[in-house]
C-alpha cells in the first residue's frame, strides 16, 4: 500500500515511519523546505528514543520518501494522513485548525483520483464534517473519503506505543474508508490489537475524552499529595492503594509539578470550549485546567520557602526542563512557569537537561545551562529535580552535598530516597510524603 502523511512534525514523522516500518511505501510532505532537505539527509529535528534509527533503515531500503511537494507526495497514495499542528487559538482557548483546513484544501486540488483523506492531528468534534465540506466544495468531481483515525503516542515511547497500541481508533462513514484503513493495520491483528470502528464525531471526541481523563487523573494524585503533607499520609501508599483497584488502575497516579506537554493543556482546554459551545459544559475539565495551571506556580513558591522565604541572591540547580523524560519538547513544561518565577524573585538559575536545545530557546536570558548535573549543583544554594531523568535517580546525595554550598533539596518527582539525602546533610523536601 502507499500512503502519503501531510506533515513531518511529531506525530507525522513518528506515524510515517512506524507505517513504512509496516512495509508501506510512504512520503512524508512538508512545507518547511529545510526540514525536509534536513530528513533527506538523515537528520532527526525531534528527540525520541529510535526514531532516528527507524527514519534510516525505511529511507535506505526506498519505503520513507520526504518532498515538499503535496501532488507528488499523493500521486497513487490509497489514503492521505493530516497530520498538521493544532495549536491553542489565541483569546479563546479553541483548537486552531487553520492548517488542517489548509492542508486538505491542498490534498484535494492536487488529487488526480479517489482516495481517503484521514485526519492524524487531533481536532474537535465536527471537524471531520468540514473537512468532507471543504473536500467536496474543492473537487466535486472526486469522491474523497474523510476518516478519523487519533494518535495515541505517548513522548519517549511513540515507537512502542505505534507498533504495540492499546487500540487503534477509526472513524468513518463508508465501507470504503474502513477497508482501507484495516488493511493499512493489518499487522497489528497478529498480536490481536482491538480494532474500534466509529462515526466521525466519536473518533474526534475519544482522543480528547482520553486525554483528559488523564489529565485529571494526575491532577487528582496532585491534590492527595497536598492533602497528604497537611495530615501525615505518604502520597505513594495512596497512590498505590487506589491503583490496586482493577476500576481505577495505576498508570498516571504520580504526583509531581503538574502535567505539560503538546497535549493534555491544549487538548483539555480545546474540550472545554467545545462543550460550552454546545451547551454542555465540562465542569470537571474546567477545575482541572485550573489547579494545574495554579499548581505550577505553587511549585515555585514552594522553592522560596524552602529557602527561608527569600530566593534573593540564591543560587538553585534546576534538573530536568523538558516536560517529561526521554523528549526535548517544552511545550507547557512547568519550568516554563517555575524558573521565571524564581527569576523575577531574584535567584540565579543553574540548569543541566540531557535534551537542552528547545529549552535555551524558551527560557529566561542569563540562565546558566550547565553541561552535567555536578556542574549544575556547584555552589548552588539548593537542587531543585524537576524532570525525573533516569541519570538524575543514580546521582549520590554525598557527591551533590560536598559540592553545593547550601543543603536545601527538592525533589519535585520523589524521584529521590528521602532518608539517603537527610543522611547526606540535606533539608530534604518531596511531594505528598511526611
Amino acid at each position: 500500500m502507499r500512503i502519503a502523511m501531510i506533515g513531518a512534525g511529531y506525530v507525522g514523522l513518528v506515524s510515517g515511519a512506524c507505517f513504512a516500518e509496516f512495509g508501506v511505501d510512504v512520503c512524508v510532505v512538508d512545507t518547511d523546505a529545510a526540514k525536509v532537505e534536513a530528513l533527506r539527509a538523515g537528520r532527526i529535528p525531534i528527540y525520541e528514543p529510535g526514531l532516528d534509527k527507524l527514519v534510516e533503515e525505511n529511507a535506505r531500503d526506498g519505503r520513507l520518501r520526504f518532498t515538499t511537494d503535496t501532488a507528488e507526495a499523493i500521486r497513487n497514495a490509497d489514503a492521505v494522513f493530516l497530520a498538521v499542528g493544532t495549536p491553542t487559538r489565541r483569546g479563546d482557548g479553541h483548537a486552531d485548525l487553520t492548517y488542517v483546513f489548509a492542508a486538505a484544501e491542498g490534498v484535494a486540488k492536487a488529487a488526480e483520483r479517489s482516495i481517503v483523506l484521514v485526519t492524524k492531528s487531533t481536532v474537535p468534534v465536527g471537524t471531520g464534517r468540514k473537512i468532507k465540506e471543504i473536500v467536496r466544495r474543492v473537487r466535486p468531481d472526486l469522491e474523497i473519503e474523510v476518516a478519523s483515525n487519533p494518535e495515541f503516542l505517548r513522548e519517549g515511547s511513540a515507537i512502542p506505543d505505534f507498533m504495540r497500541p492499546d487500540r487503534v481508533v477509526i472513524g468513518a462513514d463508508s465501507d470504503r474508508a474502513f477497508q482501507v484503513l484495516r488493511r493499512l493495520y493489518r499487522p497489528l491483528y497478529l498480536i490481536e490489537t482491538p480494532i474500534l470502528q466509529t462515526g466521525l464525531e466519536t473518533a474526534e471526541l475519544i482522543k480528547y475524552a482520553a486525554n483528559a481523563f488523564l489529565a485529571t487523573k494526575i491532577t487528582f494524585i496532585n491534590e492527595m499529595a497536598d492533602l497528604c503533607e497537611a495530615v501525615g499520609a505518604d502520597v505513594h501508599d495512596v497512590a498505590r492503594g487506589m491503583g490496586l483497584d482493577g476500576r481505577i488502575g495505576r498508570k498516571f497516579l504520580h504526583p509531581g509539578p503538574g502535567y505539560g506537554g503538546s497535549c493534555f493543556p491544549k487538548d483539555t482546554l480545546a474540550l472545554a470550549r467545545t462543550a460550552q459551545d454546545a451547551g454542555r459544559p465540562v465542569r470537571l475539565v474546567e477545575t482541572t485546567i485550573a489547579i494545574n495551571d495554579e499548581r505550577k506556580a505553587a511549585m515555585a513558591d514552594r522553592v522560596i520557602a524552602a529557602l527561608g522565604g527569600d530566593a534573593s541572591g540564591k543560587t538553585i540547580a534546576v534538573l530536568g526542563l523538558t516536560f517529561k523524560p526521554e523528549t526535548d519538547d517544552m511545550r507547557d513544561a512547568p519550568s516554563l512557569v517555575i524558573l521565571p518565577k524564581l527569576a523575577a524573585a531574584g535567584a540565579t538559575l543553574r540548569a543541566y537537561d540531557p535534551q537542552p536545545g528547545h529549552a535555551r530557546q524558551v527560557l529566561p536570558g542569563g540562565m546558566h545551562f550547565a553541561v552535567s548535573p555536578m556542574e549544575a549543583v556547584e555552589g548552588a544554594d539548593a537542587v531543585v529535580l524537576l524532570t525525573e531523568w533516569n541519570e538524575f535517580r543514580a546521582l549520590s546525595p554525598e557527591k551533590l552535598r560536598s559540592a553545593m554550598r547550601g543543603r536545601v533539596a527538592l525533589d519535585l518527582r520523589n524521584a529521590w530516597d528521602p532518608q539517603s539525602f537527610r543522611e547526606a546533610g540535606f533539608e530534604y523536601q518531596s511531594i505528598g510524603r511526611p
